[in-house]
């Protein structure tokens, strides 16, 4: 087991669910996608290590997506305890960073970083909830050619039918075309938490709201399950913001 030390900090790869949940309930809304993934089907895809300090309280977690590219990297909690991670345990060539700016600033002379994308997380539950009337569908396994079609995804970079069978999927359909879609990240009942992703509507046809519609029938059916949905959606896209609040 990679462990690494400095005079205060002490970082561990650790592997069980209960240490690693109990830390990622303390902020369990930025730490949806994360819960979100750690009863998920690439669990054995992924590392985790925690940072604790000298009177071993746990300050700091990291987690390590090898099953996705760009391999996402989650950080949470103390940035000089991710920082410790970083160099002693998890030692990811390159990835996808999910962090703050705090952490980012940490790691700068670790890692060579591309400017950081600001995003916002949205979060909704049953109470807060507002449907979005529409004629959306469900989609299922049968309906993966059409959303890679609409996603335009090669052959081989495609989702595989899997996707929408373990997944929330619902499409839009105009004269039997499939031209808007949304569906989800990751999924766990569980831990009554959801993250909503893939939300596309075909350049021909924006300007209907049809994005609203299949985002609402997600969360509707998510909200069955968990008690809170969420999503990132870049700071700056006003358009997109105001979708979603709505």
């Amino acid at each position: 087991m990679a462990v690494a030390t400095s005079p205060r900090i002490r970082a561990r790869a650790v592997g069980e669910r209960g240490e690693i949940a109990a830390f990622l309930r303390r902020d369990r809304l930025y730490a949806a996608y994360a819960l979100g993934d750690l009863d998920g089907p690439n669990r054995g895809r992924i590392a985790w290590a925690m940072a604790y300090d000298d009177a071993g309280r746990a300050t700091a977690l990291a987690m390590h997506h090898e099953g996705l590219v760009p391999q996402p990297l989650f950080l949470m909690g103390a940035p000089d305890g991710c920082r410790a991670i970083l160099e002693g345990v998890l030692k990811p060539h390159d990835a996808y960073l999910q962090g703050s700016e705090l952490h980012g600033a940490a790691l700068r002379d670790l890692y060579e970083l591309e400017p950081p994308t600001l995003m916002l997380r949205m979060v909704v539950d049953r109470d807060s909830f507002v449907p979005f009337a529409g004629p959306a569908e469900r989609l299922t396994g049968m309906d993966i050619e059409d959303l890679n079609r609409l996603y335009q995804l090669g052959f081989r970079a495609g989702f595989p039918a899997s996707v929408l069978d373990d997944g929330v999927y619902y499409g839009l359909r105009v004269r039997g075309r499939l031209v808007s879609a949304a569906g989800t990240h990751a999924i766990n009942p569980g831990e009554g938490i959801a993250v909503v992703g893939n939300v596309m509507t075909h350049s021909d046809f924006r300007g209907h709201d049809f994005a609203k519609m299949v985002t609402s029938a997600v969360t509707a059916e998510l909200l069955g399950r968990v008690t809170d949905v969420t999503l990132n959606v870049h700071a700056d896209n006003e358009h997109a913001v105001a979708a979603y609040t709505r």
